[in-house]
């Protein structure tokens, strides 16, 4: 089941690692427990082989033998005396699972405790591959020849039981001293021990689970609050989102959020404003295919019907221009633009371009002439789809305002950084106070029949490109519009064109 709590996750995130940890933590104090406990009783072992060799050092008689293994036994039954009558005396329940032998140089016991196993030295000899008996009477070879590999410590498996064995050669009195230990009293310890170090952590697990979850929520409480502030927020607010203190983790969130309001902030101001640019601009043009509509219908002679149908087409081709720009300058707004920046030879795409907008100066009988240089470079990095608008409102806007017979040139110029396009026309002009105004949206030199936005779009082209527009008296007699375009696009304006 996927986790989409990040609280969720976050807890059980920490809780796997720290189960993990403490789970290897466990396991080397384990480890180092049960060594440290093995040679503690190593050493008690060892510690025991001593004593006992001081206890029975010299000859033992039978009689002295005797008595001294009554003492030990009664010391080890608990009692002042031998046998069943003998009092308990409080131990310690290990005390069964300690064993002790001395040894003489045949390997008979001379001394034993009652919990030694019978069979432990036997036991011990058979693992060692040296050990066999004598050849004639049977008996066990003297264990002196065995003993550089009997001394020291041995684990031994003796009936049910491992046992952990210590063997100490006395070499003044040539007796050998056992002792003896079950090894599950060591494993009993270390389990014990271990037990008691994790026990805690178990028990505290839950608790800290607890502590971890409300901690997360603690650390997770400016995300709450961001949630919060938004989900309460109207719809219509798209102001950004203002928290302080902010933590350094959502700053970005947050940043991206305000971003984005800010984005859909443009986008709502941009149709709005296209919005209100059509109602503007369309009323009126409406207004007045109405009336040539209403004209052609209430029109009694054919003539008449004729002519009010021949301005009702004027007026739709009027108000499909206006709209035409209008959808053309929302596409170049800064929010809305996608270009597509790519090496163009300026020349090749003019000449193509120029031909398909023949027939609107060959309908009103104007001439539209290209000149460029066929020897000069015009090649420049530009998007093309936007050089044709270009061209076309250029281009369109000349052989609007140009009389019936009248002439444009289109001509191309090549400057070492820099290319340009100049398009004249021998139309009646702009005077030069009145240029700077051509820019403006929804400005109108004369009776055109556009909606003042060509160069509206020329500009907003330009400026995309890093270039400049020049306005200028023609030697035509009318306007002269002179575009310079780089070869290559600033670094700031290709940032600009990939943002976009």
């Amino acid at each position: 089941m996927r986790l989409r709590s990040i609280r969720s996750r976050t807890l059980v995130l920490v809780l796997g690692v720290l189960c993990i940890a403490l789970t290897l933590i466990s396991w080397r104090s384990y480890s180092d427990a049960r060594h440290e406990i093995e040679e503690l009783f190593d050493a008690y072992l060892a510690h025991a082989a001593r004593l006992l060799e001081g206890m029975v050092g010299g000859d033992l008689s039978p009689a002295t033998r005797l008595a001294l293994q009554e003492a030990l036994d009664a010391a080890l039954q608990g009692g002042h005396g031998v046998g069943e009558s003998a009092a308990p005396l409080d131990g310690h329940r290990y005390e069964t699972k300690l064993a002790f032998l001395v040894l003489d140089n045949r390997g008979q016991p001379l001394l034993r405790s009652a919990s030694a196993p019978p069979a432990l030295l036997e036991r011990l000899l058979e693992q060692l591959p040296d050990y066999g008996a004598g050849p004639a009477s049977g008996e066990r070879e003297p264990l002196s020849v065995l003993a550089p590999q009997l001394i020291g410590y041995h684990t031994l498996h003796v009936g049910e039981n491992y046992w952990r064995v210590f063997l100490r050669q006395d070499v003044v009195d040539r007796h050998w001293i056992l002792v003896a230990e079950r090894e599950d009293v060591r494993g009993e310890l270390v389990g014990s021990i271990t037990l008691r170090s994790l026990l805690p952590d178990l028990i505290g697990l839950p608790l800290l689970a607890l502590l971890v979850w409300s901690a997360i929520g603690l650390g997770l409480r400016p995300l709450e609050q961001v949630v919060r502030l938004i989900k309460a927020r109207d719809a219509e607010n798209l102001a950004p989102l203002t928290l302080a203190p902010l933590p350094q983790e959502l700053e970005p969130m947050v940043a991206a959020l305000n971003r984005l309001l800010q984005q859909v902030t443009s986008v709502l101001e941009r149709e709005k404003r296209f919005l209100a640019d059509a109602a503007h601009e369309l009323r009126t043009p409406l207004a007045v295919l109405r009336i040539h509509a209403q004209n052609a219908l209430e029109a009694p002679e054919a003539a008449d019907r004729a002519a009010a149908l021949q301005q009702l087409k004027g007026g739709v081709d009027r108000a499909t221009r206006v709209v035409t720009q209008m959808l053309t300058l929302a596409r170049l707004a800064p929010d809305a633009l996608q270009v597509a920046m790519a090496e163009l030879d300026l020349a090749r795409y003019v000449r193509e371009e120029l031909a398909e907008l023949i027939p609107l100066a060959l309908e009103r009988e104007q001439e539209l002439v290209l000149d460029y240089d066929e020897t000069a470079d015009y090649r420049l990095v530009a998007d093309a789809p936007s050089l044709g608008t270009l061209l076309q409102n250029l281009v369109g806007n000349a052989v609007q305002y140009t009389p019936l017979g009248g002439q444009i040139a289109v001509r191309l110029l090549a400057e070492t950084p820099r290319v340009g396009l100049r398009i004249a026309d021998s139309g009646p002009g702009v005077p030069a106070e009145q240029r700077e105004q051509l820019f403006r949206r929804f400005y109108r030199q004369g009776a055109g029949q556009g909606a003042g936005l060509g160069l509206s779009i020329v500009q907003r082209i330009v400026e995309l490109h890093g270039g400049e527009i020049l306005l200028d008296k023609a030697a035509l007699g009318g306007l002269e519009v002179t575009v310079w375009l780089p070869r290559k696009q600033p670094a700031a304006v290709a940032r600009q064109a990939v943002a976009h």
